[in-house]
């Protein structure tokens, strides 16, 4: 440090001006006492620094030695201790739902083996044992075991988590997976009007072009009311319906939607997943008490969606001529139909519409413009053709322009011919198919269909079908007699 003397300034301490001196380092003025208390405070000062030097010296050396006790480190030791922590408290939850779940069910499943028992007593009674009985009491109880194993209602699902897999309960699986309609199932031929067909427009008793539409487990009925840029709901025996999503005007804000084209429940998160397809997104919004909508997926020319048991969605590009897979949380799928421009070979599809997952994860596709079904095995490279495929046409082997489409557990498809205005059955391995709903050319009477789109199915098996032309949704119900 350097410093001169000055008789002009005053020191900074004591403000004497007699043989001050000025500090180099500092610029300031210093009696010669107080410059020697400077001089000595610097000093301490360059031992601190000094010691800093060596400790933190020492720090480097023991991290070269050490690097489990660097902070980052403790910071993984607490993400596995909460992980640890939250896992276990999930799981135990999950433990005791599941008892609470399994003795309802159980209860259940004694009371309807107690009725077969009863039935074989009586049977070996009557000493009137022959082959017929016999197979259907082996059938019967190997049902009723394989229940007992795998109860059909509920399934343990991994939701895929950066680091951590999630492990949640899923009750009442999803009932259009699991229903099953036999050979012998019959509809009314009259439907009933449970939504709109008060004529096209926007009041809460009105439709404008529906096309995909969803039933809950309460037979409560969602529909992409496309023509009003809005999802209604109607609840069972509402002749009113309410707005759950869109119906802000036209855009593309996170409360609006333009011309959605289905929509559909994950129940996991209690979400409506959207086709809001002129935005070409898909958006997901909260089932109760949704302000806005979340996009979950953009640029994605969709039309049709559909949701497997993991949890993933399958978006149907009308567009690209393709079905896409999306893991929850994704925002890349991969193709899973189609996907090889625009055709009619079997590894091609042709403005594809609706899709059907089933529990295999295979894809049922609805190919628009080739007038057929096809059906995708996991992870193949083309598809077969399961319904239509005879080229367009009104026959029972035929279909023309096909929209929603719904297959049950026995593989028997229920596909909207729309041209036909018709719905279509066609089970497992038929060349053809059998009329269902529908069939009685174009028109508005409960017995005829007008651009029919959408169908699905209650818990029951009891029908609906969005009508694009008669501006309503028709409920055919199970015919008993």
């Amino acid at each position: 440090m350097a410093m001169k003397t000055t008789h002009r300034a005053v020191c900074c301490q004591c403000k004497k001006t007699k043989g001050t001196l000025i500090c180099d380092e500092c610029s300031k003025d210093f009696c010669p006492k107080h410059m020697i208390e400077h001089v000595d405070d610097l000093c301490e000062q360059l031992n601190k620094t000094d010691d800093q030097f060596n400790q933190f010296k020492l720090q480097i050396e023991e991290q070269l030695v050490k690097p489990e006790t660097h902070e980052l480190m403790k910071e993984i030791d607490n993400w596995e201790r909460e992980s640890i922590e939250k896992i276990q408290k999930m799981a135990n939850d999950i433990r005791q739902e599941l008892s609470s779940c399994l003795i309802s069910f159980i209860d259940d499943l004694n009371a309807k083996f107690r009725h077969l028992t009863e039935q074989f007593i009586q049977c070996r009674t009557e000493e009137n044992i022959i082959n017929s009985n016999i197979q259907f009491f082996n059938e019967e109880l190997n049902l009723l075991k394989n229940t007992l194993h795998k109860p059909p209602f509920f399934k343990i699902l991994y939701k895929s988590r950066i680091f951590i897999k999630r492990i949640r309960l899923t009750k009442n699986t999803p009932f259009l997976r699991s229903l099953t309609l036999n050979t012998n199932t019959r509809w009314k031929k009259n439907g009933v009007i449970i939504a709109g067909g008060n004529g096209r427009g926007d009041a809460m008793n009105q439709l404008s072009q529906p096309w995909g539409l969803y039933v809950d487990d309460d037979q409560t009925v969602y529909i992409a009311d496309c023509g009003n840029n809005r999802i209604v709901q109607y609840k069972c025996g509402s002749k009113t319906g309410r707005i759950m999503t869109g119906g802000n005007e036209v855009g593309c804000r996170p409360d609006q939607l333009i011309s959605p084209k289905d929509v559909i429940i994950d129940n996991d998160r209690d979400n409506l997943i959207i086709c809001d397809t002129i935005n070409k997104r898909i958006v997901q919004w909260p089932r109760r008490n949704g302000k806005n909508g979340e996009t979950i997926i953009s640029n994605v020319g969709c039309c049709g969606l559909a949701i497997d048991d993991n949890g993933s969605l399958y978006i149907v590009d009308l567009m690209k001529h393709e079905v896409k897979q999306y893991c929850m949380g994704e925002d890349e799928g991969i193709v899973v139909a189609g996907g090889n421009g625009q055709g009619n070979r079997l590894d091609q599809l042709n403005s594809p519409t609706y899709a059907f997952v089933d529990r295999d994860h295979s894809v049922y596709v609805t190919d628009h413009n080739n007038h057929r079904v096809m059906k995708w095995m996991k992870g193949a490279k083309q598809g077969i053709v399961v319904a239509g495929g005879q080229g367009e046409g009104n026959s029972l082997a035929q279909l023309s322009n096909p929209y929603g489409i719904f297959v049950d557990q026995s593989d028997s498809i229920y596909v909207v011919d729309c041209s036909n205005a018709r719905i279509m059955c066609w089970h497992q391995g038929a060349t053809q198919g059998s009329v269902i709903a529908g069939g009685n050319g174009h028109g508005n009477r409960s017995n005829q269909l007008s651009c029919p789109v959408g169908l699905s199915f209650d818990r029951e098996g009891n029908l609906y079908v969005s009508e694009n032309g008669n501006q309503r949704v028709l409920k055919f119900n199970i015919d008993q007699s």
